[in-house]
């Protein structure tokens, strides 16, 4: 592809996004960025573009059929999971699985979340000592050398193409609330998994005990 126009859709404030943009309008001169945080509306001057090519790297936002029509040559989203895990929550639920290997997802955009065709995946080992940050750094890491290697596809006037599916629906934020909730009648395995998997930053597993609700720490002794 010749210069074509390209619409980057990231995150405020996030070094990762930051960096994609500098790589993506590096590579392809006429790229708009829009950054936005969970929450806030897409702005008018996305909704209203039209081009070639939608990236969308770590952005908060779900896009909308009409604006997914209006790129030209392809709509693409990097999801920061293998296959095996779509939707929300992809690093927990690998997490509390302790799931071997974990990844990164290049793939087209459909209305509905995950599901588009596959172009390309990323997979790298999850460490015994891994624990949600640490992991989620590494496969922002892998999603920017992914990001690199689409581009470079891209000035060649291709997208690749992969073998690999989704092969099952997205995870819900329903289901990642009920996996941070801890009950009393656990065992200690479960709680470990649950504490592990869902600690991370102001986020903590709650436990409810005679109607108060209670956050958890992560102590050596359980992780």
């Amino acid at each position: 592809m010749k210069d074509p126009s390209v619409l980057l859709l990231g995150r405020k404030g996030d070094a990762h996004c930051e960096e994609a943009i500098r790589c993506c309008q590096a590579q392809f001169p006429s790229t708009s960025a829009v950054s936005g945080l969970w929450g806030d509306p897409l702005p008018d001057r996305a909704l209203e573009w039209s081009g070639d090519l939608i990236i969308s790297f770590r952005a908060c936002w779900v896009i909308p059929p009409e604006m997914l029509e209006r790129a030209s040559f392809a709509a693409i989203n990097f999801h920061p999971g293998p296959p095996e895990y779509p939707g929300i929550g992809c690093v927990n639920f690998a997490l509390y699985e302790e799931a071997n290997t974990y990844g990164v997802t290049c793939h087209h955009m459909e209305a509905e979340v995950d599901r588009g065709r596959i172009i390309a995946v990323q997979r790298f080992a999850i460490t015994p000592d891994d624990d949600v940050a640490s992991l989620l750094e590494r496969a922002y890491q892998h999603q920017f050398k992914q990001l690199e290697a689409v581009l470079a596809a891209l000035g060649d006037g291709e997208l690749p193409r992969s073998d690999e599916h989704w092969p099952r629906r997205p995870y819900t934020r329903r289901e990642l609330n009920e996996l941070s909730r801890v009950t009393p009648d656990m065992t200690s395995d479960e709680v470990r998994r649950r504490v592990r998997a869902t600690t991370f930053g102001r986020w903590k597993p709650t436990v409810e005990v005679a109607g108060y609700t209670f956050e958890l720490k992560a102590t050596s002794s359980v992780v």
